[in-house]
């Protein structure tokens, strides 16, 4: 497999496991990493990892689906390592083109709907979400509740915050061009839509009295 897989990567909120990778640096490695330089795949693959993984989850595909989607992500980067013109922007690359496979993958279930058994496509991973991994591993059972009415409020913003916000807790945090280049929102409009996100989301757990 192009990019390897830890163990339930896909559960953990975010993924946090394996190595990091300065921005500043990300071009020299794709060019070391097209000349052959396996250490500099690995650091790429390990650094850059969990920005894809967030746009994965952003989208809210299924286990399969989205294991399937971060091979196939790394396929296509192998594919044109040594064509990509700016390597120093590879992170948004890698952003781009997992927001075009997962809608790919979305665009592939609704045609299915169309044909097949609807409770056929409906069924829920066993794995389950990300959030429901988290809740699950909470040992301390007043913490548990916050987290649980944490995500309540979460579920209930509009997909759109959901998505950016997915995407920023990815570790390390993803730069606002890759933040772009996943959910395509102008770079400019980020900020101010994460504040307002956040704004609704502080509102909903105050109401709740978690805050």
């Amino acid at each position: 497999m192009i990019g390897t897989i830890p163990s339930a990567a896909y559960h953990d909120v975010p993924y946090t496991r394996g190595g990091t990778v300065e921005r500043s640096e990300v071009g020299a490695l794709v060019r070391s990493a097209v000349d052959g330089d396996a250490a500099a795949w690995k650091a790429i693959v390990e650094g850059l990892g969990p920005l894809v993984w967030s746009v994965v989850r952003a989208h809210r595909l299924s286990d399969a689906d989205a294991h399937e989607v971060y091979q196939t992500v790394w396929f296509r980067f192998t594919q044109h390592l040594d064509r990509i013109r700016e390597p120093e922007k590879a992170g948004s690359w890698l952003a781009s083109t997992a927001r075009h496979e997962c809608l790919k993958v979305h665009r592939q279930a609704r045609r299915l709907l169309l044909t097949d058994d609807p409770q056929m496509l409906d069924t829920v991973s066993e794995g389950g979400e990300p959030e429901q991994a988290l809740l699950e591993t909470e040992e301390a059972a007043a913490q548990g509740e916050r987290v649980r009415r944490l995500w309540q409020a979460f579920e209930e913003l509009g997909e759109r915050c959901r998505q950016l916000l997915r995407v920023l807790i990815a570790s390390p945090p993803p730069s606002y061009q890759e933040v772009s280049a996943a959910l395509d929102i102008a770079v400019g409009s980020i900020g101010p839509m994460r504040q307002r996100c956040l704004r609704r989301l502080r509102a909903r757990l105050e109401a709740r009295g978690t805050v």
